[in-house]
């Protein structure tokens, strides 16, 4: 029998761990940002790469970490009641982690990032290439971690469906503005092109850290021998199948789909196991981000 559900849901629950890694996220976005890709006037995305261009065409006092706060911090809290406070604290947190560690790297610390990056010199593509992947690592961190380090994201959920849009597509149309109005400003499109490759880095680190360098795999069977199959499959990975009623959509004839999920070193087992039980067996495999699976009791 299953445990009664205690937990509470995503978001309600503050958690000491969390807090600390937004803090590792934090300081890990701005070493990405500040050391590699603001040296050499390229930008990140969203509120980030806003605050950068603000940064350049402002007065000295509005520098980075002003530009942070003030653009990011009325997002959070605008989207609070849809995403909840706890999130909203942790966004907020992160963010000022962010601002903070910008502004010590920036002004305090014994670094030059002036006019050249202290590791990468002017070199635009690894200057864009590290601070993509680099700014990237910390902004998966923050989602995987319940936070946020950027508030347009926020405002992609909640408008992106009342324009008829995707939230990918809202977020993607914010940044193509954002790269043409800093090519304009700048009248240089070569730094506007090096922040797109930065901005590409960037979301394949963030879909690795949030979603697993390793995927494991989901494999569809269609069969008419589900019993020998599944338990063919439980003894040898030791672990369970899903079976549901199928019908061919041609034959109209019963088959049952099996869904079965293992890593990328099984899938050749999986099949020779299947094929070898059920010659005719149709299986398809796709990628899968992350398994969950409840506790039970024993």
């Amino acid at each position: 029998m299953a445990k009664k559900a205690s937990a509470a849901p995503r978001y309600t629950r503050f958690h000491w761990l969390n807090l600390l890694m937004l803090t590792v996220a934090g300081i890990i976005n701005a070493i990405g940002v500040t050391v590699f890709l603001a040296p050499v006037k390229l930008y990140d995305s969203g509120i980030s790469g806003t605050s950068m261009l603000l940064d350049q065409i402002t007065p000295n006092y509005l520098s980075l970490s002003v530009f942070l706060l003030l653009l990011n911090v009325p997002l959070f809290l605008y989207g609070m009641k849809k995403q909840g406070r706890l999130f909203t604290f942790y966004a907020i947190y992160t963010v000022t982690i962010y601002a903070l560690a910008a502004w010590l790297i920036t002004y305090v610390l014994p670094v030059d990032v002036s006019i050249a990056s202290p590791l990468a010199d002017t070199d635009l593509l690894l200057c864009a290439l590290f601070g993509g992947v680099i700014s990237g690592i910390g902004s998966g961190l923050a989602i995987r971690y319940d936070g946020a380090m950027d508030g347009i994201e926020v405002m992609a959920v909640i408008f992106a469906k009342r324009l008829g849009i995707t939230v990918g597509t809202f977020v993607m149309v914010y940044n193509v503005v954002l790269y043409v109005l800093c090519g304009i400003v700048l009248q240089n499109w070569i730094l506007a092109l090096y922040s797109i490759v930065a901005y590409g880095a960037a979301l394949k680190t963030i879909d690795f850290i949030v979603e697993g360098v390793d995927r494991n795999k989901c494999a569809m069977i269609v069969t008419v021998r589900p019993d020998d199959i599944c338990t063919a499959l439980s003894k040898t990975f030791e672990c369970g199948a899903t079976r549901m009623p199928a019908k061919g959509g041609y034959s109209n004839q019963d088959r049952t789909l099996i869904y079965f999920v293992v890593n990328r070193f099984q899938v050749v087992k999986m099949k020779e196991i299947v094929h070898e039980i059920d010659p005719h067996a149709y299986i398809t495999i796709s990628e899968v981000a992350d398994v969950y699976a409840a506790n039970q009791d024993k």
